[in-house]
């Protein structure tokens, strides 16, 4: 049974979060998606793989998100950019970092670099969805929906089975938080795997990701016929293969 943690970030606000102590030990950070949690495959494969590789481990539910306080509507890429920042500061501590960021968690990834740039030594991207609140959302909204969310400060999108309330305040939050924009100059090793039927995040976003960084050993992964979220057996087969070749 996997074991959880909270961690208090005030007198009524707790982030749950998954980990796995190694001392003197790199640390796989995996950083989930948007309105995603801990509850799927991905975090707990990359936790047994720590185990496996005596690694250390950390995942977190950022607030608004699974079972960690606070409503979602009041979050942004800013908030949860800071709640990452400060676990890893409590957890990893000065340990060196591996980060695993799917689909808005390679987001909430680059947003770290800044900060723990001389512990990083690998990043693994998938479906990576940096900017998407203004690419993938904003600009393709109709005059219809932008209005409305200009006049209510929120708008609920339905999208399949789904149902995304995006405020005002997100979409805003993230044009302060531009990535692409930036030059990341590291010696690591950088891998993006991307579904090649990823009908959320163009294939493009990885390839955006990796022309920022300079100095480093970039890769990218195509999967033929991959979907966005790469869950199934195969596909996580595969993640922990490329995760391998970024921890050797």
């Amino acid at each position: 049974m996997t074991k959880f943690y909270y961690h208090k970030i005030s007198k009524t606000k707790k982030i749950r979060y998954l980990k796995y102590y190694q001392k003197n030990r790199d640390y796989i950070v995996f950083l989930h998606g948007f309105m995603s949690n801990l509850d799927g495959k991905k975090p707990k494969t990359f936790l047994n793989f720590a185990k496996k590789n005596k690694l250390g481990f950390l995942a977190l539910e950022y607030s608004g998100h699974g079972k960690s306080s606070g409503k979602f509507t009041n979050g942004n890429i800013s908030k949860w950019t800071k709640e990452t920042s400060f676990l890893i500061k409590r957890v990893v501590k000065t340990n060196k970092i591996i980060f695993i960021g799917s689909s808005m968690g390679a987001w909430i990834a680059l947003n770290q670099f800044k900060l723990f740039k001389k512990q990083i030594r690998g990043f693994l991207g998938i479906g990576s969805a940096p900017e998407f609140l203004e690419n993938l959302m904003w600009k393709k909204f109709s005059k219809k929906i932008k209005s409305e969310i200009i006049k209510n400060r929120i708008y609920n999108l339905k999208h399949g089975d789904y149902v995304y309330p995006i405020t005002l305040q997100l979409i805003k939050d993230g044009r302060k938080n531009q990535i692409l924009n930036k030059k990341i100059k590291l010696s690591i090793k950088v891998t993006m795997v991307h579904g090649q039927k990823d009908k959320v995040v163009p294939v493009s976003y990885s390839k955006k990701i990796l022309k920022i960084f300079q100095n480093c050993e970039k890769k990218l992964v195509i999967i033929k016929n991959g979907d966005h979220s790469l869950s199934s057996a195969k596909y996580l087969k595969l993640l922990k293969k490329e995760l391998k070749l970024i921890v050797n």
